[in-house]
């Protein structure tokens, strides 16, 4: 049977691991003071700990350096309400074996503990933290995932392969790698393989000699060359062409390159950290892309999961964004209101985080109170909010033969109108807009008052 120490401050988490873990056959310790549960595991035996991440007086990291100064070998998990991938990163790299996010999902604590258990030697591992990075925000089980995954990679030389839709982040992925690695004083270079001509992406990436074609007047290294030592990050590698691939591959493989018109080869030192919106494992079963190389730049995957898929993170990444928008615009902006982060959260962000923030920067940019509203956010967002809310409430034929999103604006403002009785303030004040722009509505969408007269 496995002896679990569990250290929170809160006494109701405490019981609610230890009702779980005993239900799997564990036998439980727990204890809401740090130093007792110190003196705690000097006095008796554990097979593994759990700790909060946030606790007065000692936190769960320096607890933890304490408990491996007595207990080397024991296995730790960190949890946390507050996730991140600087948390995962300094959680990790101080020995802990896993990390968990509050609120606490039973089953994903289960596997966790299971897993733990099965391995402890890999509480001997110490990785070494470089600086921090910001931007990827999230607490939800798929992005726990992600930074658990950058703890444990980004400190060797592994080629990383980020998938994701367009505007998940792969690049701060990327970055994260970069900076949490021992490459991290070196160069990180980027770039997009899509916006290069097919004709200039060999000498872009491997560098061109003098004379080598019409307009090399110089020798040039090439970005291979630019991040010796460091991260090559090549976003949108499957839109390489054939021939290029190979080369590439070659690149991996060797650590060798030739420049396009050279005839000497160079050494390169360079980790390759690669990413696409496509599905590359198709495109190889479609003969678009090399199998061979496909699978040396998928040594490690990292799967991004598109916003709509992890709505609850959508109010974290809103405050996080407010705040990026608010010092970038130079207003100061204390929070977002429950209606506009319902509005936020209904939409599917087709765009992902990207999208998000240049809705938050514009909302942050027009704002004229402290705390952003639903009035601040785009018509094109209210009005779907409204729409789906209409259809939620028993209005659903406003979507009747699947209108375009001119027809259903019409719909819509007809709908209101109607339930307003034909009072155009009511109806303005509904719809979030002024009378005058009401007014113009109705005239674009050749729409006219009926009901009851103007109030």
């Amino acid at each position: 049977m496995a002896r679990i120490l569990v250290v929170d401050d809160d006494a109701v988490t405490c019981r609610l691991l230890g009702e779980v873990l005993e239900g799997d056959g564990a036998e439980v310790l727990w204890d809401i003071d740090p130093r007792s549960a110190i003196e705690r595991l000097d006095a008796e035996s554990v097979d593994l700990a759990i700790l909060d991440m946030r606790m007065p007086e000692i936190g769960g990291l320096e607890l933890l350096r304490r408990l491996r100064q007595r207990r080397p070998d024991l296995p730790v998990i960190i949890m946390t309400a507050f996730g991140s991938v600087d948390t995962a990163v300094e959680a990790i790299a101080a020995g802990a074996v896993d990390y968990v996010s509050k609120p606490m999902n039973v089953e994903e604590i289960r596997v966790a503990v299971r897993r733990a258990l099965r391995q402890p030697e890999e509480a001997a591992t110490v990785l070494p933290v470089g600086e921090k990075v910001a931007g990827m925000v999230g607490r939800s089980a798929a992005m726990v995932d992600v930074y658990k995954t950058i703890a444990r990679v980004a400190p060797g030389n592994s080629t990383v392969l980020i998938l994701g839709e367009s505007g998940t982040g792969k690049e701060l992925v990327a970055r994260a790698l970069h900076q949490h690695s021992a490459r991290h004083g070196k160069p990180f270079v980027a770039v997009d393989c899509a916006a290069i001509p097919e004709n200039l992406l060999e000498s872009e990436l491997f560098g061109h000699v003098r004379g080598a074609f019409t307009g090399a007047v110089n020798d040039a290294p090439g970005l291979f060359a630019e991040a010796h030592g460091g991260t090559l990050f090549l976003d949108e590698i499957g839109e390489i062409a054939a021939p290029l691939q190979a080369k590439l591959l070659r690149a991996l493989q060797e650590h060798q390159l030739r420049p396009v018109g050279g005839v000497h080869w160079r050494t390169i030192d360079v980790r390759v950290v690669a990413a696409t919106h496509r599905d590359l494992a198709g495109a190889v079963s479609r003969g678009q892309f090399r199998g061979d190389l496909y699978y040396r730049l998928k040594v490690v995957t990292i799967q991004l999961p598109p916003l709509r898929d992890r709505r609850d993170d959508v109010p974290l990444l809103v405050d996080h964004l407010v705040q990026r928008a608010a010092v970038v615009v130079g207003k100061r902006i204390t929070g977002v209101s429950e209606a506009a982060l319902g509005v936020l959260g209904s939409h599917d962000w087709p765009g992902n985080v990207r999208e998000l923030a240049h809705v938050v920067e514009r909302a942050v940019a027009l704002a004229q109170h402290p705390v952003l509203g639903v009035d601040d956010l785009p018509v094109e967002l209210r009005e779907e909010a409204r729409a789906e809310a209409a259809e939620e409430s028993g209005d659903g034929d406003l979507l009747d033969g699947r209108p375009t999103l001119a027809e259903l604006r019409r719909r819509y403002i007809r709908h209101v109108l109607d339930e307003s009785g034909g009072n155009v303030t009511r109806a303005a004040a509904v719809l979030g807009v002024d009378r005058r722009s009401l007014y113009r509505m109705l005239e674009r969408y050749g729409l006219t008052r009926q009901g009851t007269p103007e109030a």
